[in-house]
């Protein structure tokens, strides 16, 4: 048996930039299932994402999404594509099982926890503070390199790397520390600077993207302080649900994460197309 894929409609071109396009999965001609492959919004056109792949109940466990998927990166590598990724939800196991077994790793995943109705106590000699205009300005020069070299160590060309964290801070700090629904704080502990925070407040939840202690001071549990300070600034915002992402590899957020009952939402995976 043959498995193709059969364009339902021509090449796409956004205005963002992206192209995508829409396929029917067929096996001797007869449809199957669909995939829908498109470039990435956010890391430009040399990364091709599988955003859909589906293959009806009756033709499932015989290969049809392997068969389907490797036809997709042919697509992508005509495109000039250089890498392709997937967006697979917690609890997708067969969807996991076929990322790995065509080739896909990790990058990141996305982590939520629902929240209490009280905000815990921070823990005795622990206090925040909002972060100075000049502590801000070190601070923000740091995170944009550090999550530029974030990238990269993941597979990310360092140009593109570079151009992502330009894009994502000028898209979410618009206005720098000013920037509305977001809050920049400091842990101190005895009265000595050992963290920060950077929280943002969105419609249906609150969600972290950045919690550091200091490298001097990591191993003595400020990162669960600052993440204790989080879930209390959510819970003050009137938000009930807490989001982060955390990038494959960082072992010890993962189990400090684990540990604070979040659960994962969703992988992101990917492979090189060589």
């Amino acid at each position: 048996m043959t498995t193709t894929l059969r364009p339902v409609e021509p090449l796409q071109h956004r205005a963002d930039g992206t192209r995508s396009r829409r396929y029917q999965v067929c096996v001797n001609g007869r449809p199957v299932g669909a995939i829908h492959l498109g470039t990435s919004p956010s890391l430009g056109g040399w990364l091709a994402r599988i955003i859909q792949l589906r293959i009806e109940e009756p033709d499932r466990r015989r290969g049809r999404g392997t068969v389907a998927a490797l036809a997709a990166e042919e697509v992508a590598r005509a495109w000039g594509c250089r890498q392709i990724e997937t967006v697979v939800p917690a609890g997708a196991e067969a969807a996991l099982r076929l990322a790995g077994v065509l080739g896909y790793v990790p990058r990141n995943r996305g982590m939520e926890k629902r929240l209490g109705a009280t905000p815990p106590p921070l823990p005795a000699g622990s206090r925040a503070r909002p972060m100075t205009e000049a502590e801000f300005a070190a601070w923000n020069a740091h995170e944009w390199e550090h999550y530029a070299r974030t990238w990269i160590e993941r597979g990310v060309p360092e140009a593109e790397a570079y151009a992502k964290a330009r894009r994502d801070h000028e898209q979410l700090l618009p206005q720098g520390m000013g920037s509305e629904n977001m809050t920049f704080s400091v842990l101190e502990h005895e009265g000595t600077r050992v963290g920060v925070l950077w929280l943002a407040v969105r419609e249906d939840k609150a969600f972290v993207y950045d919690v550091e202690a200091e490298e001097a001071h990591r191993g003595r549990g400020h990162g669960r302080t600052l993440m204790l300070l989080a879930e209390a600034q959510a819970l003050t915002a009137g938000r009930r649900v807490l989001g982060l992402n955390v990038f494959a590899g960082n072992t010890p957020a993962e189990r400090l994460y684990e540990s604070l009952g979040y659960e994962t939402t969703q992988y992101a995976l990917y492979k090189p197309l060589l």
